[in-house]
């Protein structure tokens, strides 16, 4: 598998470059309707009444949807897929989410009607019509004060807890804190962000009225889980009479996985009013509806020795789940990211709990990293207090209680089993590349410029690739061109490019023979969709096997042509050569010879077509460190991040710029969340303070410096093609690499309650009081 096409240019580029991206906006049916939607102005308020007699009859309005009216049409409430463990001597409560609210809204933005119209901006003058009489209530949106005392937002939970979760062995952990030499303590929140993908959400909902059946155009990141979740729970039709069809992605980062309700609205729509119903999402109503990532408060601590032995972990969390629990949310702080709280770091005990919290705010669910984020930051911010508190430098804490490589596989105090990973010597090169060893030169030097200068460590763990398993489909015609069915759903990782030179690679084909087909699930029979960094782990590895069963086929009908073993036979440049012999045929011969009956073996059907599924038996375990370097001026408190310096273990790299590409995206909104990202809630109101990008700040190109990249392969042992996965990378080791490098950088100054983000407005705080 050496250097699969490592240079090759990706090919959807083409596409996206001239302008031939075709993005849900750009599917305009030919008798298409606006759908807009009315949401809650109130965090928390009861439902009295709703009249939207006014906007029926406005001119152009085709029709309004209501909770009520949803009711007696049958559609059901969308429910929450996740599943977790009663731990607490309570069931965990994990309610539907209605897809129009109908007694009560537990928070700004919250679907309340559909209105469809001729034109959108008809739509929206009638949803001006439409009547709720609300009764405010109370409204909560921070987890601790939803616990001590805040208002019901269920009353079936009194204290907003939707469940408690644990893991690890609290008793064993409890007595090495008391053997311990010292206890480091850190309170820690991991700010809530948005996902802001460049295209917003939308659905293009379609009935056929001759068969029954529906199409959701939807810009996903899979439409065979949304499909399952639509038709099974919420319709409660056959998959079959779903058609789901996700076009070009314009990002994904999360938010995308899930069925929300305006999808299931417009298909409804659709079938009352007789024509396609289309919905596109602004700005703002993404802000207010998309699911939101992170939001978790930590107190994290560490049990170590007086030379700086780790001995046992402790974590106890609180996860804000905003109003509803969303489709995976209550997974994310759970199961996403449990085990991982060692991280690298060799420890006797861990002991992780997690309680759910409601609060009058959007619900929140996978983000990019989910869950793991949460964690590495936890145990990275822990290391380097534990580093400050000893005297100790940072990287010799590490190098103190790394996992050592000859202990490889290793099973963490959690269960995990790393099948490999070099931690040291990623250390090692990243602090040569940024110069770590001149770190106290150039904060000197800096300080004559006016600027303090801070530089950060961290080393992250992901685990992924994991879980179910993913299909790939491989159908070639007799002119020897081939078509690849995937499930997995590009959102612009590159996965055609990725796909097609696996293809071209194992089959030695020209990749312009090569056809890549995602987003339809009446094309592609079945798929996961994208997440989790599991699209090359799992997907390419469907992809891969899929080539060896089409080649074990190709090799039986070129030793039936040839008259000879099959095992006589050696492919390789695109032959199949017969051993000690002149003689050879091309695959590209032996795929019209497939479609050829009198020259195929007689128990051999035409054709060539194979379907291969990979179900991975471990996960894979992507690991890297980080190290950040910042300055802060003295006079405006602005902070510049000059360098970022990361060198990862991502396994074998089937395509270099691929991969930097995907950690150059993960940076960036690693760093985001470090320096100025946050969704931020009026305590009072449950307004959103950030509902709009005049006040939720994110970067741009030039808050980053240069990203000096490298990787150490080290395949994974786990898969055949050894990939470990890398889209998430960045956003898990960039905070607390960023964090670890604002604290150097203050060392002179108290910053015990610094959170993220950094904004110059806590620095300038911190600076001057």
């Amino acid at each position: 598998m050496q250097g699969i096409a490592q240079s090759a240019h990706r090919v959807e580029d083409r596409r996206f470059l001239t302008g031939f991206g075709r993005y849900l906006d750009d599917v305009q049916p030919r008798d298409g309707a606006a759908m807009v939607i009315l949401r809650s102005p109130h965090a928390h308020a009861a439902i009295l009444s709703i009249d939207a007699s006014r906007a029926s009859a406005m001119p152009g309005v085709l029709t309004v949807l209501t909770g009520a009216r949803l009711a007696a049409l049958g559609v059901a409430d969308m429910p929450c897929m996740a599943t977790i463990e009663a731990q607490s001597g309570r069931a965990p409560f994990l309610p539907p989410r209605p897809v129009l609210a109908h007694d009560k809204v537990r928070h700004v933005g919250e679907p309340v009607a559909a209105i469809v119209a001729e034109t959108a901006l008809a739509a929206r003058d009638a949803a001006e019509a439409v009547v709720v009489e609300y009764e405010p209530l109370d409204s909560v949106c921070d987890p601790q004060t939803a616990i001590a005392a805040g208002p019901t937002i269920w009353p079936e939970v009194q204290d907003n807890i939707a469940f408690t979760w644990e893991l690890g062995d609290a008793a064993a952990t409890d007595s090495l804190f008391a053997q311990a030499d010292e206890i480091v303590s850190l309170d820690l929140l991991n700010n809530r962000v948005a996902g802001l993908s460049l295209e917003t959400r939308g659905a293009i909902g379609e009935y056929d009225r001759r068969d029954g059946r529906y199409t959701l155009h939807v810009s996903s990141q899979g439409g065979h889980s949304i499909r399952r979740v639509i038709a099974q729970h919420v319709l409660r039709i056959s998959e079959t009479n779903l058609r789901v069809v996700t076009p070009d992605v314009g990002g994904g980062f999360g938010p995308k996985i899930f069925a929300y309700p305006e999808y299931v609205l417009s298909l409804v729509a659709a079938r009352e009013t007789g024509r396609s119903v289309k919905w596109i999402c602004d700005r703002m109503e993404a802000l207010q509806s998309d699911t939101q990532g992170r939001g978790q408060r930590c107190r994290a601590e560490l049990a170590l020795t007086r030379d700086g032995h780790f001995l046992a972990m402790r974590f106890d969390a609180l996860a804000d789940l905003g109003g509803y629990p969303s489709q995976h949310g209550p997974m994310i702080a759970t199961l996403a990211g449990a085990g991982l709280h060692p991280s690298v770091y060799a420890v006797q005990s861990v002991f992780f709990r997690v309680r759910g919290v409601f609060t009058n705010t959007v619900p929140t669910d996978s983000y990019r990293g989910a869950g793991r984020p949460e964690v590495i930051y936890a145990v990275e911010r822990l290391v380097d207090a534990a580093a400050r508190k000893l005297g100790i430098a940072p990287d010799e804490i590490r190098r103190l209680n790394f996992i050592r490589r000859d202990a490889m596989p290793y099973r963490t105090a959690t269960g995990q089993v790393y099948d490999d990973g070099d931690f040291a010597g990623l250390l090692e090169e990243s602090l040569k590349r940024a110069n770590f060893t001149r770190r106290e030169a150039e904060r000197k030097e800096a300080l004559e410029r006016g600027k303090l200068r801070g530089t950060g460590l961290a080393y992250f763990i992901d685990r992924c690739g994991r879980g179910l398993d993913e299909t790939a489909a491989l159908r070639f015609d007799p002119s020897g061109s081939a078509v690849l069915f995937v499930g997995s759903q590009n959102n612009g990782q590159g996965h055609e490019t990725a796909y097609a030179n696996i293809v071209a690679r194992e089959l030695c084909l020209s990749r312009d023979l090569i056809r890549v087909v995602q987003g339809d699930t009446d094309q592609v029979s079945f798929g996961r969709g994208t997440g989790g960094s599991r699209a090359l782990a799992v997907g390419g590895n469907a992809v891969y096997l899929g080539t060896r069963k089409v080649l074990a086929k190709a090799r039986r009908i070129a030793a039936h042509k040839l008259v000879c073993e099959e095992e006589a036979l050696a492919f390789e440049e695109g032959l199949f050569r017969l051993s000690g012999t002149n003689r050879s045929i091309s695959f590209i011969d032996v795929v019209k010879l497939a479609f050829l009956p009198s020259e195929l073996p007689k128990d051999m059907e035409p054709g060539l077509e194979e379907i291969a599924h990979f179900t991975p038996s471990a996960p894979t375990f992507p690991n890297g460190c980080h190290v950040a370097t910042v300055e802060i001026d003295l006079t405006t408190a602005k902070l510049a991040l000059v360098r970022y310096v990361a060198v990862n273990d991502v396994g074998t790299l089937l395509n270099r710029k691929l991969v930097d590409g995907q950690m150059h995206g993960g940076l960036a909104q690693g760093i985001g969340q470090a320096l100025m990202e946050h969704v931020v809630y009026d305590a009072d109101s449950g307004q959103m303070l950030t509902g709009s990008l005049n006040d939720y700040c994110y970067p741009k190109a030039d808050d980053f410096a240069r990203f000096d990249l490298a990787y150490l392969e080290l395949p994974c042992r786990t898969n055949p093609l050894g990939v470990k996965g890398c889209g998430e990378a960045g956003a898990i080791a960039a905070p607390p690499a960023v964090m670890n490098a604002v604290l150097d950088a203050l060392r002179d100054f108290d910053c015990s309650n610094l959170q993220m983000p950094v904004t110059s407005g806590k620095l300038f705080r911190i600076l001057y009081g």
